[in-house]
């Protein structure tokens, strides 16, 4: 036992010294924070004083704002970047949440029913990323690069590219390539400067890799109605817009003829099952177009589960045939990423590649059959190992990931860079002056199709409105946008998937739903295309992707989060694999079309 003792501490010294000897990467923002300032000024515009900084490209939802929407008390956000990275508890406990607010909004006055107006939300997990792992990498020793600056023409084509993302929210996929709005959309996104000019020289090297198709090593790409809002990592741009793994089902307990297959989309689970149809969100119906919603939201009011949805024709909201469909439009997906347990997307596309018998990774022990190997994958190399790794490295993306929101970059979110928009439309341009070159090179004909979308949310009377259109009542969440929470999640647990199972395998189904999402029919042209490593990526991308349908989140945020989340993976992989007795290997493909061996 002394021998046993021994070894096992060996073990744990030699996975410690594997995380300390990475290199730790520099922490840089894009320096927006402090470049934007709140000025006096006489009543002919000349200065008189600065105020401080506007932090108009920062997050500060949950602060008191003013009624031009921006933050009254620029200290108050010192105090907030002090809390954050402090961690202290009292620090933020003290923070100035803004609690005393007069709602302004009829949502937010009777959030509650019966006049009850709507609480306040608190800041989601600000000091999660000041905390330590024992596995895998600590969660400062990752990093993305900065988030495009607010002048930058990369900002002004993923602002283009959400406010289109908003007015295409209730198209059928299968409908994008003759939609007039989506081929309006691709005219505009493949003529902005940032689009338009793939190889443009003296960007980083960061910014290189957000073009369009560099991401996946296979160069430049213009939108047509197959690429336009997908990804570009590797088997994205294969087939249809949805990954199988958000459609398809597994075998039924039992060997009936008549037990389902993965055309009903019920997942099993144990002995019990699941169904991948979502609750179907009302369609047309957006949030936050009115300058007193905004303004609402900005200051923190709590509106969580006031969107409408497609009424059931029972009491239980269990009517599958009527309230409830397969994901077949940019809303359905968008109501998925709303209420998913973060990495439930991986947790069934494992269920169902263990389920059909897909191969591991060529260097995975008990592969032969049991007279072979006499021994099963179970609680290494099984179903087991492979379920919780899936669930456990989502922790570790979260903190990673947080402490870039808090403590590095504070992205402001779209919905609020959509606020100075409408503003400075709206004829209110003090201290909003980069806003004159962003609302131009937007172009008049995508602002005025957001005037009369939100139009037709709005009661009559009310002001035109510039805003961008949201399916959440509450908007985003209460942290900052950079990087992505859920895409993080995503790049993480496709790794470690990508890692077990033989990346290359085909899979033995391919399923598109029906015109109206109420069942699964077979997609004969793409049997037979779809492979592992293709379909988890498209899964990574069509998460993270949701949350740009939602408004919530940049074409940037995803794109560098699936990239942190893979290194969060590898970095569990390589320092578990000091763990095991057995002689293995795993052949992990990258999300930039490379494989790394573990």
């Amino acid at each position: 036992m002394n021998y046993r003792r021994e070894q096992a501490k060996k073990v744990r010294y030699a996975a410690a010294d594997m995380a300390y000897n990475r290199p730790h990467q520099r922490h840089v923002n894009n320096g927006d924070e402090n470049k934007y300032r709140v000025t006096e000024r006489m009543a002919d515009g000349t200065f008189v004083k600065d105020l401080g900084p506007s932090l108009i490209n920062s997050f500060t939802k949950g602060l008191e704002h003013g009624e031009n929407g921006i933050v009254k008390n620029a200290e108050d956000f010192a105090a907030f970047i002090r809390a954050a990275d402090s961690g202290d508890l009292e620090l933020i406990r003290n923070l100035p949440l803004n609690e005393n607010v007069a709602w302004l909004s009829p949502v937010a006055q009777n959030a509650n029913g019966e006049g009850r107006p709507a609480t306040i939300r608190a800041w989601e997990s600000m000091a999660s990323g000041l905390t330590h792992d024992l596995q895998g990498p600590d969660a400062q020793a990752v990093c993305i690069p900065p988030a495009p600056a607010l002048e930058s023409d990369e900002l002004v084509s993923e602002l283009a590219e959400i406010y289109w993302m908003a007015l295409c929210r209730d198209i059928r996929f299968d409908q994008f390539s003759g939609n007039a709005t989506i081929q309006a959309a691709i005219a505009h996104l493949n003529q902005l400067p940032w689009l338009a000019n793939p190889a443009e020289s003296g960007l980083h090297a960061y910014e290189q890799n957000r073009k369009r198709g560099y991401f996946a090593g296979g160069g430049p790409i213009a939108f047509d109605g197959n690429t336009i809002f997908r990804g570009n990592i590797k088997g994205d741009d294969i087939g249809f817009h949805i990954s199988q793994f958000l459609y398809v089902g597994n075998k039924a307990l039992g060997n009936e003829p008549n037990s389902f297959s993965e055309a009903q989309g019920l997942i099993r689970f144990g002995s019990c099952i699941n169904d991948q149809r979502v609750r179907i969100a009302s369609p047309g119906v957006d949030y936050m177009t009115t300058w007193e919603h905004w303004l609402d939201v900005q200051n923190g009011a709590d509106l969580r589960g006031l969107e409408k949805y497609v009424p059931v024709e029972n009491d239980n909201n269990i009517d599958r045939e009527v309230g409830y469909r397969f994901i077949i439009t940019p809303r359905d997906l968008a109501t998925y990423v709303h209420y998913d347990a973060l990495h439930q997307a991986y947790f069934n596309a494992c269920l169902i590649l263990l389920n059909n018998g897909i191969p591991f990774d060529p260097g995975v022990p008990f592969r032969n059959v049991d007279s072979i190997d006499a021994q099963t994958g179970f609680a290494t190399f099984g179903g087991p190992h492979i379920l919780n790794l899936v669930s456990e490295v989502a922790t570790r993306a979260l903190k990673a990931v947080r402490y870039q929101k808090f403590n590095v970059h504070r992205r402001a979110r779209p919905e609020q860079i959509a606020g100075w928009v409408h503003r400075f439309k709206s004829g209110q341009g003090m201290d909003l002056e980069p806003f004159e070159k962003i609302n131009a090179k937007l172009g008049a004909d995508l602002l005025n199709r957001v005037r009369q979308h939100n139009a037709a949310q709005n009661p009559e009377g009310s002001p035109d409105s510039w805003l961008l259109p949201m399916p959440f009542v509450e908007g985003s969440p209460m942290h900052p946008s950079y990087g992505s929470g859920h895409a993080t999640v995503a790049g993480a647990c496709v790794t470690i998937l990508k890692a077990f199972f033989d990346e290359g395998s085909i899979l033995p189904f391919a399923y598109v739903p029906s015109p109206q999402g109420r069942n699964l029919i077979p997609d004969a042209a793409n049997l037979g295309r779809y492979t592992v490593e293709g379909e988890l990526n498209k899964l990574a991308a069509n998460i993270a992707f949701g949350r740009n349908w939602a408004g919530v989140h940049w074409y940037s945020d995803q794109l560098e989060s699936l990239r942190l989340g893979e290194q969060i993976a590898l970095g569990i992989l390589e320092e578990q694999k000091l763990q095991y007795g057995e002689n293995f290997s795993m052949n992990v493909p990258l999300f930039d079309g490379t494989t790394i061996r573990i």
